[in-house]
Order: C-alpha cells, then sequence, then structure tokens
C-alpha cells in the first residue's frame, strides 16, 4: 500500500466531491509491450469492474454521480485535476491507477489524447456525466449517497486495498451485497 495515495476533497458548492477519497495507485499495471489496453480491460472486468472503454480524459471538470470509476493509464502522462478548479493535482501517468468515488470532479490539464486509459465501473455500472452545472443538485447528492461500496479492488480483485480505505473514510456507507 506504499504505492497508494488517498486524496481526500470537499464539496466545492459546484462538485459534491465525496467522503471517500480518490486513490492514486502509482505505477502499479503490468504493461506489456503489445495488446496494453486488452489486458488491462481484461484485469478491470476479472475483478469486477465492467463497463470498459479505451480513451483519453476530458478536458472539462466532470463526474459521475451513479457509480464510482476507475482509470488505468496505458500510454502516456498528463497532469489531473480532481476535485473542481480549486482542487488538487497529481501526475498521472503509464502504469498508474486512479479510483474515483462517485462525485468527484475529474479534469485532464493537458490534451485529451495525451494519455490513454482504459476505464471502468463496478459490476459493470452505467454512468452519468454531470458537469457542477446550476440544477444539478440535489439530486446528484441523493444518488452519490445511493452508490453502493464495490465488492472488489479493481487491481487486486480482493477487498483491499481498496476497502481499506474506503470503509474506514466513511463507515456508514452500505457495502454491496
Amino acid at each position: 500500500m506504499k504505492r497508494i495515495r488517498a486524496i481526500t476533497l470537499n464539496d466545492d458548492g459546484n462538485f459534491p466531491n465525496n467522503t471517500l477519497p480518490a486513490l492514486h495507485y502509482k505505477n502499479v499495471l503490468d504493461l506489456p509491450w503489445i495488446f496494453r489496453g486488452w489486458r488491462i480491460k481484461s484485469l478491470f472486468y476479472r475483478n469486477g469492474w465492467g463497463n470498459n472503454w479505451k480513451a483519453g480524459i476530458y478536458t472539462y471538470h466532470h463526474y459521475h454521480s451513479i457509480t464510482h470509476e476507475v482509470l488505468g493509464c496505458i500510454h502516456g502522462k498528463a497532469f489531473i485535476q480532481l476535485g473542481g478548479e480549486h482542487g488538487k493535482t497529481i501526475l498521472f501517468e503509464k502504469g498508474d491507477v486512479l479510483v474515483i468515488p462517485a462525485g468527484v470532479a475529474h479534469c485532464n490539464l493537458e490534451k485529451e489524447r495525451q494519455i490513454i486509459c482504459i476505464g471502468g465501473y463496478p459490476d459493470g455500472r452505467k454512468y452519468d456525466m454531470q458537469y457542477g452545472l446550476i440544477g444539478e443538485r440535489p439530486q446528484t447528492d441523493r444518488n452519490i449517497a445511493a452508490v453502493p461500496l464495490p465488492a472488489t479492488d479493481p487491481v487486486s480483485g480482493n477487498s483491499v486495498p481498496l476497502l481499506h480505505f474506503w470503509e474506514f473514510s466513511n463507515p456508514s456507507q452500505k457495502k454491496q451485497i
């Protein structure tokens, strides 16, 4: 767990963020020379994080209110801002994984395709797109509160390390059945 950084973010008025921290796993992916995307999609899917896609990260602040999200970087590097315009910035690069709780805003501060990621959602859940606009809340706040904790970590396939961080951050959050 030395290579995992927990990033706490507060509600900034526009973006609800979450009491659960975003988790930045530094250089944890075993990336082959070829078929990197397939390898990471398979890893996430096998570990219960489906509805996978391959793309860059949007260059505008957005969040998902009905699911958590995992991003695995398979190419490049970029600065990603979490939590909105006054949030925290991380260097996200090839081999890294970022687990983003429902409600946490994220934005690529570089060019969209400067990095290529594999994304996914616990149990292959569908996602929505929210932008911190007037009128999104309080419905998105209710959505976020209803999102269960995932059953497994997208990298290990076990309950740890993800639930180690998240259960201690919000013990009242529902566990997924």
